[in-house]
């Protein structure tokens, strides 16, 4: 099995560099069908204790030609954006909706599951393509994916969702013009955050807030306090 050894381990001194076409199996081998604890109605791939993805070295992710796997983690904004989808399905019932820097797909799925007419995933990561296509099956949906930049561009949607976009300085200056742009028009755009350092302060209204429990390894607490915003 390309990339993976017998029992699933990612050892970064045997394999064969991944390309994403390639990566189905690594995925599977590196992953585990679980519910995210937030969202215990949608299942996904995501890595645990017994698969140290995101333990590895960047140098050895370089190697095996793997961008860091986000998309092997359910982050809390996109818990916490999922969750309120969920539960208020008329903010995306029979509309077109964008999902951008989906990850793992998981609001993608969340707004098919709520109803929406059309999900398109965005993700500049092309390994997301696979491990969206696999999360969308494992939870009989059907979701488009776009593998391009998509700021500054606009496809007339009418919902555009965004869990955990504000970490980065120059990212966060990058999407707030393109954001007010798709407002402006009258796209509705959602925002699920765990209090990144770079999510503006003017022009969101909060929605809801959740405790959403997270993996230590990768966030700076077990619990985060996660806030869905309206770009109002």
């Amino acid at each position: 099995m390309e990339g993976s050894l017998p029992h699933g381990r990612l050892d970064a001194g045997s394999v064969t560099a991944l390309t994403p076409n390639s990566a189905r199996q690594f995925i599977l081998d590196n992953t585990a069908l679980m519910a995210p604890p937030h969202v215990p109605e949608i299942l996904l791939r995501l890595a645990d204790e017994a698969h140290d993805l995101w333990q590895r070295t960047e140098d050895e992710l370089v190697e095996i030609g793997l961008p860091p796997p986000f998309w092997a983690f359910a982050w809390a904004g996109g818990q916490g954006l999922a969750r309120y989808v969920i539960d208020n399905p008329e903010m995306v019932r029979g509309k077109r909706v964008l999902d951008f820097a989906s990850g793992s797909g998981l609001v993608a799925i969340a707004a098919a599951k709520a109803g929406a007419a059309e999900v398109i995933a965005a993700d500049i990561d092309p390994f997301c393509e696979t491990a969206i296509r696999l999360n969308a099956e494992a939870n009989a949906v059907g979701i488009a994916f776009l593998g391009a930049d998509l700021i500054g561009t606009d496809d007339g949607w009418d919902v555009v969702l965004a869990g955990d976009v504000f970490y980065d300085q120059s990212f966060a200056d990058r999407l707030m013009p393109w954001f007010a742009t798709l407002k402006a028009r009258g796209a509705g755009i959602f925002v699920g955050d765990p209090g990144r350092s770079y999510l503006p302060r003017a022009g969101l209204q909060p929605l809801a807030s959740y405790e959403v429990a997270v993996t230590r390894a990768l966030e700076d607490s077990l619990v985060k306090r996660t806030t869905v915003w309206r770009f109002a």
